[in-house]
């Protein structure tokens, strides 16, 4: 299972957002198909294929807006009575009745698993060294040519078609802003082609994709094929209005403290799904185990 990864950026990136037009505009030109391509139409050009991919998607449904959320990707267990919508690792099953979000580490290694990925797709430096996540003990994955976005995308998609196998709704592939902890070796436009054929092919399987965190660069959401958000601490932080400037109210919002679940309650609570978490998301039994709502 899945370990979790909690909130990577706190802040946007001043150099990330300077840049963001330009790709988007060059994403746009790459992209083979748009909204036209037969999702919902409640995706708001959200099911755009990635560059080359097919022109033929899927429809998609995306989660219910301001439904009561629950997040599990620690550990699986009942949801709470009213809970419409919940999030668990791609591992776990799905709860009959509810729409369900799968879980996905899609940008690095799990903990001490790097083992499980071609030497030639983990992120190196110049002296061969691998490049780790320094908080999360984690290998990045190389991302920085073509040929490697694709052959880790490959990897990455059997898990998509696990989730859809298994009858989730939706797909959250997390660690989208590992290129901040890159060293410099990756750059955000790396990020977001790579996540355009991770959204190509959860559209071929049916499922709506989720941008998670990342709010500078939420504007390229339509090009690359991103249906709604999941925002880790924007409450947190202040910045949810970064999320539904481009998302609309297809926001999930997860916070760890009383203060962000407070914030977030009080300014985005009637619009948005909104849950307090403990930060290592652990299952009811647990001593640790949070969950509040607004």
């Amino acid at each position: 299972m899945n370990t979790f990864l909690p909130r990577r950026s706190a802040r946007r990136f001043a150099a990330v957002a300077a840049t963001t037009a330009a790709i988007a505009g060059t994403l746009f030109l790459s992209t083979s198909a748009d909204a036209s391509t037969g999702a919902d139409s409640g995706a708001e050009a959200g099911s755009t294929a990635s560059a080359g991919a097919p022109a033929k998607a899927a429809a998609i449904t995306l989660p219910p807006a301001h439904a009561d959320f629950d997040y599990q990707i620690g550990g699986a267990y009942t949801p709470p009575t009213g809970v419409e919508v919940v999030t668990r690792d791609h591992g776990a099953s799905p709860v009959p009745g509810l729409y369900n979000i799968c879980y996905v580490n899609a940008f690095q290694a799990q903990p001490k698993r790097e083992g499980d990925w071609p030497a030639d797709l983990l992120l190196r430096r110049s002296d061969d060294s691998i490049v780790y996540d320094g908080k999360w003990k984690e290998a990045l994955l190389d991302l920085r040519t073509p040929e490697k976005r694709t052959a880790v995308a490959n990897r990455v998609d059997a898990l998509i078609d696990e989730c859809a196998n298994k009858g989730f709704q939706a797909v959250e592939p997390d660690n989208y802003d590992s290129f901040t902890r890159s060293e410099d070796l990756l750059t955000d436009a790396n990020a977001q082609d790579y996540i355009a054929l991770l959204s190509a092919h959860a559209h071929r399987r049916g499922l709506a994709i989720a941008q998670k965190n990342t709010a500078e660069l939420a504007g390229n959401r339509t090009a690359l094929g991103l249906d709604f958000a999941v925002a880790e601490e924007c409450g947190q932080w202040n910045e949810c209005n970064d999320y539904t400037k481009y998302f609309g109210n297809n926001v999930i919002v997860i916070e760890y403290t009383a203060k962000g679940l407070s914030n977030a309650c009080s300014k985005w609570g009637d619009k948005l799904s909104v849950v307090r978490r403990d930060v290592d998301v652990t299952p009811v039994g647990n001593s640790k185990y949070v969950r509040k709502t607004c």
